[in-house]
């Protein structure tokens, strides 16, 4: 049986920090849902009622454009291990990009990596734990090095003439795309 909680908790931080993986959910009107998984240590738990993402540039922006048009996220944590938990964080969100007056602030939660683009923070609106007995057991082996290494042997100057091009999502909502580099 799901039980829903307002905030997160001490024991809801603590098997965040423990999860290398999470999946991200959007949708917005007349558009596609996005659902996409992610790693290398970009999840922050801010406070009880406030999360963030680091987001490194891929091959679209759906969160962002989502976001845009509507604000809705929800973000899930499975336990591959044991005990069996899945974790769903619901809430609205927005992303702050390098450009923004707040990056400043967020910036400094997270080792940038190559490619940053932008931080999602989603101010949480209810939290769920279900069983996740139907989740298989697997063990983490480590972090994929892949879009480190491509956006490192990439110059800044070719990721900004994506960003140039690349002004909607793939249903054309319009992204906001960052205008300088992260520092």
């Amino acid at each position: 049986m799901a039980e829903f909680f307002p905030a997160l908790t001490s024991e809801h931080r603590a098997f965040v920090a423990r999860q290398p993986v999470f999946f991200v959910a959007t949708a917005a009107a007349g558009a596609r849902i996005n659902l996409s998984p992610k790693g290398m240590d970009t999840f922050r738990v801010l406070n009880d009622a406030t999360v963030a993402y680091l987001d490194v540039a891929g091959s679209g922006n759906e969160t962002n454009a989502h976001l845009l048009a509507d604000g809705r996220i929800t973000i899930m944590f499975c336990a591959f291990d044991n005990p069996a938990l899945i974790f769903r964080i619901y809430g609205r969100g927005r992303a702050v990009l390098p450009q923004d007056a707040e990056w400043d602030a967020l910036a400094p939660h997270f080792t940038l990596l190559p490619g940053t683009r932008q931080i999602f923070v989603v101010a949480v609106e209810q939290v769920q734990i279900s069983c996740g007995w139907g989740v298989p057991h697997m063990a983490f082996e480590q972090e994929r090095a892949t879009l480190n290494k491509y956006h490192a042997a990439n110059p800044d100057s070719a990721r900004f003439a994506k960003f140039a091009v690349r002004t909607a999502s793939i249903d054309g909502l319009p992204v906001r795309n960052p205008t300088v580099v992260p520092a």
